[in-house]
């Protein structure tokens, strides 16, 4: 086993920033405090809890009203469709996705089809992009919600999301983006967007895991969930995890300072490890966008071998990679997202996903593009997909 650990798996989860621990620690020992009590311990927190709320929701030019804690972006996205479904009216049960989504919007959206409601899914082409025209003609009167997350999580190309935020304002629908990969990676502005709901996750920009929310603009109707004490404004009842928020708030006021040095230092990176990689390795290519993509997300398809044994090979070598989404990997399947981008079987099977963070060095770039391509052709040799047969 080796020494190193080069981490690039930042899409799946990423390390707490120390900035971040040392915001959280006061608020597990010293500000304990429940925000529902009215003596000063829990005061503390309330004020706590609410500059939190004003800090992640200034990132996106929110109201600190329109921003709602969640325990994670599963359940945010999962309150959106479905908190959206029971609002609505009982004539209107048409809701469209894209065919990209996380599996939590996918999982939602085939838990409402038993219910009743009618699920579109919106094609998307080689690059992973949905067309906006073809958005336009799926809508119907009976639409309540479009939902298109902002960047996809497998590939990370990123969707015309204000585009389709204009679409759904000037046909009356209500719009959702899942931004839990490009929260604190990317700017984004919900009124210019004309986004009505957006789901974001602390744990996959240097916060703690728990913690995520949902922007809910003043005046969109929702059904809650959870039903209780009346937390989060009526919307989500559960006691606070304030040491959660006020981590997922420091991450944010960090990955705000932040962004546009680090977008410009990873988006470097990245191409680097792209290019070297399909140079120095034969029948590879790039899934999803080579120019709309996430700055630090590289997603290849070495043909002709297993993603699996790549992920356990490099992990031998002390690098930490992926074949695609953590929530769904280990079930061995076929990914939804290159299905949808219509690669071929042995492609999707010998797609990794390798995505860079703020502790990924150039060193560490130089050493995967050194020792990937051993991977590859050791594993190529004894292969059971043979050119001869593809």
């Amino acid at each position: 086993m080796a020494k190193q650990k080069i981490y690039l798996d930042y899409a799946a989860t990423t390390p707490v920033d120390p900035r971040v621990v040392k915001a959280m620690t006061p608020f597990f020992t010293e500000n304990f405090g429940n925000t529902m009590s009215l003596h000063s311990l829990g005061q503390k927190a309330k004020q706590a809890l609410e500059k939190s709320r004003e800090v992640i929701a200034d990132l996106i030019s929110a109201h600190s009203s329109e921003i709602i804690f969640t325990g994670s972006a599963t359940e945010a996205n999962n309150f959106a469709l479905k908190g959206m479904a029971f609002a609505a009216p009982s004539k209107k049960k048409h809701i469209i996705i894209s065919s990209i989504e996380h599996p939590c919007i996918m999982e939602s959206a085939k838990w409402l089809e038993k219910q009743g409601f009618k699920i579109d899914r919106l094609k998307v082409d080689r690059e992973g992009l949905i067309s906006p025209a073809r958005l336009r003609k799926l809508i119907t009167k009976d639409t309540i919600l479009v939902s298109v997350m902002h960047a996809n999580n497998e590939i990370g190309t990123i969707e015309p999301i204000k585009e389709i935020g204009q679409i759904c304002r000037r046909k009356g629908v209500f719009f959702h983006t899942d931004a839990t990969q490009s929260f604190g990676k990317i700017p984004i502005n919900v009124k210019e967007m004309n986004i009505d709901l957006l789901t974001a996750s602390a744990h996959k920009m240097y916060g703690p895991k728990g913690v995520g929310c949902l922007y809910v603009k003043r005046g969109v109707p929702l059904t809650p969930l959870l039903h209780g004490g009346g937390h989060e404004l009526g919307f989500r009842s559960s006691t606070v995890n304030v040491a959660g928020i006020v981590g997922f708030a420091k991450a944010t006021e960090l990955c705000r300072k932040e962004m546009k040095k680090e977008q410009k230092r990873l988006t470097r990176l990245r191409d680097k490890l792209t290019k070297e990689l399909v140079d120095r390795v034969e029948a590879t290519q790039l899934n999803g966008s080579a120019k709309k993509r996430l700055p630090n997300n590289v997603n290849l398809a070495f043909s002709f071998v297993e993603g699996e044994s790549m992920v356990i090979e490099l992990d031998l070598l002390g690098v930490a990679t992926s074949t695609g989404s953590a929530c769904s990997s280990d079930k061995l399947l076929p990914s939804h997202v290159l299905l949808a981008i219509g690669l071929k079987p042995h492609q999707i099977h010998g797609s990794l996903r390798l995505t860079l963070g703020r502790w990924t060095t150039e060193k560490d770039i130089d050493y995967v593009i050194k020792v990937l391509p051993q991977v590859v052709r050791r594993l190529r040799k004894i292969s059971p997909y043979k050119k001869s047969e593809i």
